[in-house]
């Protein structure tokens, strides 16, 4: 079984700006690519999760999401790193899906796929989502203060799911991870 560390996109791996409506306006923050490489050398697995209910929406379709990650991909590519996997889910909120974060749909999945042991990994993201999809699976999950991060954290600080570990961005939660400072 492998430990596996998930990151969410938008505001995670790259600039928020709200609905990704159109490839041009994506933007990989400057670690990320470092980041996921030393992931990827460290025998860990890399995997993108994220809700895109965008397409749910009929704000953009699932192609506008593939040129997103096409992007994504060619930025990892350049600095000799790679997601193992990507997992969207593209659904409204209002449709009641599994994979729709909060719900675990997307991990439980890599978890078959990809023989992950979820209660040893890891969920990295800017939203409290994240950090409750992390709970809901027994992983342990890191905010970052990137994207929404520090208004996620002021808003949710009597949430009693609170996250393991808070740092400054992506590459700050793979070092504590690598480190083994956050377990």
């Amino acid at each position: 079984m492998f430990k596996a560390v998930f990151m969410d996109r938008d505001g995670t791996v790259s600039e928020e700006i709200g609905y990704m409506y159109h490839a041009g306006l994506y933007q990989p923050f400057p670690w990320t690519a470092p980041a996921i490489r030393k992931i990827n050398e460290s025998g860990m697995k890399a995997v993108l999760i994220t809700n895109q209910s965008g397409i749910g929406r009929g704000y953009f379709n699932e192609s506008t999401v593939d040129e997103v990650h096409a992007i994504l991909k060619a930025e990892l590519t350049r600095h000799s790193a790679s997601f193992d996997a990507i997992y969207v889910c593209p659904h409204h909120p209002d449709d009641g899906c599994d994979c729709r974060k909060p719900n675990p749909g997307m991990l439980v999945r890599a978890e078959k796929e990809m023989q992950i042991d979820l209660s040893r990994s890891y969920v990295i993201g800017d939203k409290y989502v994240d950090i409750e999809t992390a709970h809901r699976v027994g992983a342990t999950g890191i905010l970052v203060l990137t994207g929404y991060g520090r208004e996620q954290r002021e808003r949710h600080k009597t949430n009693p799911q609170q996250p393991h570990f808070v740092v400054e961005n992506l590459m700050d939660a793979v070092d504590g991870i690598l480190s083994g400072a956050f377990g």
